[in-house]
């Protein structure tokens, strides 16, 4: 079942990730998240839209 809210796992697994990269990244403020009771979460509007701009950015930089 796809949501809206994805876990550290989960955005891991869409990232082609290890966990541990993807929990750094978040923390780190690198790809958007927040934190409920301790545990990440990740709107997968904002995960496509970090991909995209991202995308962008590499593109110009060619």
């Amino acid at each position: 079942m796809q949501t809206d809210i994805m876990t550290i796992q989960e955005v891991a697994e869409y990232l082609k990730l290890n966990q541990k990269t993807a929990y750094r990244l978040a923390s780190e403020g690198e790809i958007p998240g927040f934190k409920v009771g301790g545990s990440w979460r990740f709107k997968r509007q904002d995960i496509e839209r970090w991909i995209a701009q991202r995308t962008k950015t590499q593109k110009d930089k060619s």
